[in-house]
């Protein structure tokens, strides 16, 4: 079975920086689109960023370019999405994310189409 490990989240002032790890277990670490996605109360869940595991390709939502950058350590298993000059408005839970099937596009638009997710951490930053 699948599972997928957040952490990191917590509280930061804007402009601060956090870093969130999301470790997979329960398969191999290859042939996966690995994805952030992140929802704020009352709004829908929202693509942040991707990864494939074979390759590196990375996607980021518009919002985040330039200020957040997804990596991966293969032989730990495990995804980071480093978040830097936050903002209020990057305040939500953060969730983790993995499909086998989406390794062509590794797309973010369609977030239910990821078959594996986390239990979420939370982020929120204090203007």
């Amino acid at each position: 079975q699948v599972q997928l490990v957040e952490s990191g989240g917590g509280s930061v002032q804007a402009g601060g920086s956090l870093r969130l790890s999301c470790r997979i277990a329960g398969r191999t670490y290859s042939s996966l689109c690995m994805g952030w996605f992140r929802q704020a109360p009352g709004k829908g869940r929202e693509g942040v960023a991707t990864i494939l595991t074979d390759g590196g390709t990375t996607l980021y939502a518009d919002s985040v370019m330039g200020r957040f950058t997804i990596s991966q350590d293969n032989a730990k298993k495990t995804v980071y999405l480093q978040m830097n000059s936050l903002k209020s408005e990057d305040t939500a839970v953060y969730y983790c994310a993995a499909d086998q099937y989406l390794t062509r596009s590794c797309s973010m638009e369609v977030p239910g189409l990821f078959d594996h997710w986390g239990e979420g951490t939370q982020v929120t930053v204090s203007s």
